[in-house]
């Protein structure tokens, strides 16, 4: 019997239940159940206790329970999250997780955090960290295939976040390729994904997702580009329970990936939320940049693009090519 059990008992039940009940079921003494509810009753929650009657968990109002134990209790996975480090503040969840991946840590591992002080974006760019308004989350996954099937992950991903963002704000919510997750136009999360392997075999891959969740007011440099739930929704997000929800999606669609190793049971998913689509886009590569019309993904997550001054279509890999809206940031 875990804490996150008991949790998990009383918030389902939403009444009274009985210590012998909660005895019967995990098979422990009642003592262990006392020290169980003390223990949730220091990390915050109020727990009412009457005899005759049992326990029961007061509703928790406009509390955000960002915790190990409050995550543990809404999990609905079978092995994404099952080994989960939680953090109140870190530098980085991405480098926490490389690191358990290196000491052997599980697929499936996840590192959570409050806030972070080093956090980075794509190409090393800063990404703001504040503390108690959003969720910082790395997947640690140990993939059986070759390292150039592994690159799909990062929209495998980005994926997830949107169908457990789509949750709470079902109509505006989409994909700008290949990962940030945008509402009505504005980042509300990015994704970093790094791997560790040799030339046919992948050591490990860590996702990392920083969800803008209940921050009300961004700094104004980033206003332009960036949102948060809260602004968009004009209430609270509970933040266990969504992370939660990004881990069950993330494993169901994680599941899809390995039948065949590539993005095609997603693509027509992802193509019906990408921005990009059937818009006219900048292609920013290195080679030489060229403007030209999306037209959605491929198996292997690349962005087909119509390039304006020949109609031929072009798979982009997202690697070092950057894809702009021709009129701003989608």
């Amino acid at each position: 019997m875990n804490n996150e059990e008991i949790l998990r008992k009383l918030r389902d039940a939403g009444d009274y239940v009985s210590g012998q009940e909660l005895c019967r079921y995990y098979g422990v003494s009642r003592t262990a159940i006392w020290k169980a509810v003390r223990q949730l009753e220091k990390d915050g929650y109020v727990i009412e206790a009457q005899n005759n009657k049992g326990y029961r968990l007061i509703d928790k109002g406009d509390a955000d329970f960002f915790s190990k134990v409050e995550i543990e209790s809404r999990l609905e996975t079978s092995w994404v999250g099952r080994n989960l480090f939680f953090h109140k503040e870190t530098g980085s969840t991405n480098v926490d997780a490389k690191a358990l991946a290196e000491k052997g840590e599980a697929s499936g591992t996840v590192v959570v955090a409050d806030m972070q002080t080093a956090g980075r974006g794509r190409r090393g760019r800063g990404w703001m960290s504040l503390a108690g308004k959003d969720i910082y989350m790395t997947i640690l996954l140990r993939p059986q295939c070759r390292p150039e099937k592994a690159s799909v992950l990062t929209l495998v991903m980005a994926l997830a976040v949107l169908e457990a963002v789509s949750e709470l704000i079902p109509q505006s919510c989409g994909i700008k390729w290949p990962n940030d997750i945008v509402i009505n136009g504005k980042k509300v999360c990015g994704i970093l994904t790094e791997m560790s392997a040799e030339l046919d075999e992948i050591h490990y891959v860590v996702i990392g997702a920083g969800i803008n969740v209940n921050q009300q007011d961004l700094a104004e440099e980033i206003r332009d580009m960036a949102t948060s739930l809260w602004i968009e929704s004009g209430q609270q997000t509970d933040r266990a329970k969504l992370a939660a929800r990004v881990l069950y999606f993330f494993e169901r669609n994680y599941a899809i990936f390995e039948r065949k190793w590539d993005f095609s049971g997603m693509v027509e998913k992802y193509n019906q939320f990408l921005v990009n689509r059937d818009k006219e886009v900048c292609v920013l590569d290195p080679k030489g940049t060229f403007n030209g019309i999306a037209r959605g993904i491929n198996e292997k997550g690349e962005l087909l693009v119509e390039r304006k001054s020949d109609g031929e279509i072009v798979q982009i890999y997202a690697g070092e090519v950057s894809v702009r809206g021709i009129y701003g940031y989608v």
